[in-house]
């Protein structure tokens, strides 16, 4: 049976559940046994039932359709369920849990009239209900059909362990009024600690808040403000509205008739989307909200954005600020927020990558995501600046971010989130002017925002890549390839990693990330193969069999180690009459000198002029200390540097191969 037979199946109506397993505690913890007959006929809830306790419940049974769309960067879908026949949020529950839900549910609605007859203030009844309301909500991610059994700590999981609903084939179901991981006195715990928390630093001074629910594309009311701070949508990285109706129409039964402010803010029946007829709504790049149209879905984003920070300059006082948090890993959104910000009449003032994210996150450990937000802090530009030039913007942006990317690499940032920490203070130069012209251009072209951040990154590549040269100038000497090579493995090594750095440092380093595995043969991904057997050569005789490769899976890619680049080309031409990658050089003699052969390593060091290569002897030095002790790369990446030592020092002798080394010793 294939994949597409199974989701027929489903939709068809056809998919059903069975309970294999019962876990109670017992004397030395967790016990497990099968399930008895009883246990059974209790699991087994009529559909008659569901309806009987929503007729209780306004609105009925949640039947709101579960988004379709979700599309994320390669055309899959974050709600996989709905491939299985999910399509109503209603389904997410099994007749067992929704009744128990519904139950709670309509006690939570009648504790209203214990409270309003003991407080006799409609302001204590809102608020209790309130914070009741939020444990229930946070119960229903510990109440679907979609939860897998944690193993390691032997409990119940939770529904959404990153932004996606994927089908799960076994899920465990808690009994929700135990006193268990998942129940409802955990739930509503962790409302009254956080709730306990807001009272400890609540200060007499502080100023009331005054909440409105409306979007920022609408007119600021209020006058003048000296502060606006947003975290803004990231692109097309998450599907906010579509995760929301998880909760929304839950939310929307359990509140409705509280008060009139929170009927209006729950009145739709799903949680706001774009509206094409308006240009309002929820502002991500979202294909699905446009018939598919992908074109369509990143122009209003892009213009979307620019509007509601048009709105917020509108609303700034003169000497105010406005700060925005972002921590997206793609050089499209970052481009998107620069420009909205010069468009709407901002200079950046300031930055700071501030550590804000669990690291211990799902989403964190399986994809791009940041482990630091970068916060711009930006002022009104002066109306009257006038249009700058490229060489004078690209001059004070080098000395901007000199000594910042000295602080930053010392205070222990990394990876993506190095990469991006720069922006801000490359941005204080780019951003003084409504636009920059190109000095040298005949024709006066501007200096795009993509042309400019493409500068910084380099430049931040570079130093990067200085690091782990030791070197502090010339890498831009360095050929782009080895620069991505050596910065992949100097994060990632050759685990598993997530896609989107990787495509970011190629871009950062000038490779298309398109080419790192058809072209170059630098990475593996889902999906790819070995070269054709006509573009490797034969393994050198006594070789033992590779062991099998580890897989990557959608949205990682993993670095070919040495062994697994031997085509016949690398290290003697490259695609397309490009340059030759020192690393394709370095992989190619590592292959030689297993092979045996001195005098073709010697003729290959002579060919290229690779001996006095400053630049080639340091990429084999940091390949070294990359590499771990004792391992077969390691060994040989010694003995080439050894023999080039020795070459060099000796002249052109030839040596019998292994006796460079124990003169050395």
């Amino acid at each position: 049976m294939q994949p597409e037979d199974i989701r027929y199946e489903s939709r068809s109506g056809r998919l059903g559940q069975m309970i294999t397993a019962v876990v109670v505690d017992g004397a030395r913890g967790k016990e497990y046994r099968l399930p008895t007959e009883q246990e059974r006929r209790v699991g087994d809830v009529s559909e008659a039932c569901v309806g009987k306790v929503f007729r209780e419940v306004p609105f009925g049974v949640p039947v709101e359709a579960i988004p379709t769309g979700s599309s994320r960067k390669g055309g899959g879908s974050a709600f996989t369920v709905v491939l299985f026949g999910f399509d109503q949020w209603r389904k997410m529950f099994t007749n067992r849990q929704a009744v128990a839900l519904g139950r709670l549910l309509v006690h939570l609605r009648k504790n209203r009239e214990v409270l309003n007859a003991h407080y006799r203030t409609t302001d204590w009844t809102e608020a209790v209900t309130a914070m009741l309301v939020c444990g229930f909500d946070r119960l229903l991610d510990f109440a679907s059909n979609q939860i897998s059994w944690i193993t390691s700590v032997e409990a119940i999981g939770h529904t959404f362990v990153r932004y996606a609903l994927p089908i799960t084939w076994d899920f465990s179901e808690g009994a929700q009024l135990n006193d268990v991981r998942g129940g409802w006195r955990m739930c509503l715990d962790a409302v009254l600690e956080a709730s306990d928390t807001a009272a400890r630093v609540h200060h007499p001074e502080l100023i009331q808040p005054h909440i409105e629910n409306r979007s920022v594309l609408s007119e600021l009311r209020g006058g003048a403000f000296d502060l606006i701070v947003t975290d803004p949508p990231y692109y097309d990285a998450i599907p906010y509205s579509d995760l929301m109706d998880f909760f929304y129409v839950w939310l929307r039964r359990s509140l409705n008739g509280l008060s009139p402010l929170h009927d209006h803010a729950f009145v739709s029946a799903l949680a706001p989307k774009w509206d094409s007829e308006t240009k309002d709504g929820e502002l991500i790049d979202e294909s699905s909200r446009h018939g598919g149209d992908k074109d369509a879905s990143k122009k209003a984003y892009e213009e979307g954005m620019a509007r509601a920070f048009q709105m917020c300059h509108s609303a700034l006082a003169p000497s105010g600020r406005f700060v925005i948090v972002f921590a997206h890993k793609q050089p499209d959104a970052w481009e998107t927020i620069v420009s909205a910000i010069i468009r709407a009449g901002f200079v950046v003032d300031g930055s700071w990558p501030i550590q804000t994210e669990q690291a211990a996150r799902m989403r964190a450990q399986s994809s791009a995501a940041l482990a630091s937000s970068v916060w711009l802090v930006c002022l009104k530009r002066d109306p009257l600046a006038k249009v700058g030039w490229d060489n004078r913007v690209m001059a004070e942006m080098r000395e901007n971010i000199g000594t910042q990317l000295r602080e930053f690499w010392d205070a222990g940032i990394r990876g993506p989130d190095f990469v991006w920490a720069a922006t801000g203070p490359a941005m204080e130069a780019y951003s003084k002017y409504p636009a920059v012209k190109k000095a040298n251009s005949p024709t006066n072209e501007f200096l795009s925002v993509k042309e400019f951040l493409d500068a910084v990154r380099r430049i931040v590549i570079e130093f990067v890549v200085g690091r782990v040269l030791h070197i502090e100038a010339g890498t831009d000497r360095l050929d782009p390839v080895t620069a991505y090579y050596l910065l992949h493995r100097s994060d990632f090594g050759f685990e598993k990693a997530p896609a989107g750095a990787c495509i970011l440092y190629a871009v950062s380093c000038g490779v298309s990330d398109r080419d790192l595995q058809p072209t170059w043969n630098l990475i593996k991904m889902k999906g790819s193969t070995k070269p054709e057997p006509d573009e490797v050569e034969e393994g050198a005789p006594g070789e033992e069999s590779e062991p099998a490769e580890a897989e990557a899976s959608g949205g990682e890619f993993i670095l070919r180690t040495w062994k697994e680049r031997k085509e016949k080309r690398m290290g003697y031409e490259a695609p397309g009459g490009r340059e030759v990658p020192l690393i394709d050089r370095v992989h190619r003699l590592m292959h030689l000198w297993r092979d045996g052969d001195v005098r073709k390593v010697n003729d290959y060091l002579d060919d290229y002029a690779l001996r006095r290569n400053d630049l080639f002897v340091r990429v084999i030095q940091s390949l070294i200390e990359l590499s771990e002790r004792g391992n077969e790369e390691r060994v040989l990446l010694e003995s080439l540097s050894n023999h080039l030592g020795a070459k060099a020092a000796k002249g052109d002798a030839t040596m019998p191969l292994g006796l460079e080394d124990r003169s050395e010793e």
